[in-house]
């Protein structure tokens, strides 16, 4: 019997980036161990080989800031593509830093990407045409925090 993977490893293939704007946090103070905080969306822009458009206001991400600087990640937000098509994006995932990188992000600092850690597992749900493939398709995601956004660059697991 092989101890070696059945087949070949799967590659990412790079579809398209959102840039994300945030406003203000809301912080809902230490809930069950973790510091709780809401981020609201307020709006954005898709462009990449595979969507363009932009990133619908209304949506935020949840967040669970743990005291060794790990952060649980829950996004839920609206695309609409070029076409007018909307696109519904769950993004969960995890960003890891040391203590003072998180609070520096949590205080809304610049920090450079490289000091910390911040991939999704996203999935969306489309209606169907020409965007349908969103939902056919898993993807993983890395995110880069700024002070007053963020931006994910999606890839396609092929």
């Amino acid at each position: 019997m092989s101890t070696g993977p059945a087949a070949p490893a799967p590659t990412l293939a790079y579809a398209f980036s959102a840039r994300v704007e945030l406003l203000d946090p809301i912080d809902h103070g230490i809930v069950e161990g973790r510091r709780r905080r809401f981020v609201p969306i307020s709006g954005g822009t898709v462009s990449g080989p595979d969507l363009e458009g932009v990133v619908l206001p209304g949506g935020g991400d949840w967040q669970a800031i743990g005291a060794d600087g790990s952060t649980l990640v829950d996004a839920h937000y609206a695309l609409q593509a070029s076409d007018g098509t909307v696109i519904d994006v769950r993004n969960a995932g995890v960003r890891v830093a040391n203590v003072e990188v998180s609070e520096r992000i949590a205080r809304g600092e610049p920090v450079d990407s490289g000091s910390y850690y911040f991939r999704t597992a996203p999935r969306f749900e489309v209606r169907d045409g020409p965007h349908a493939w969103l939902r056919r398709t898993m993807f993983i995601a890395r995110g880069v925090r700024h002070p007053d956004e963020v931006v994910i660059d999606f890839y396609r697991v092929d």
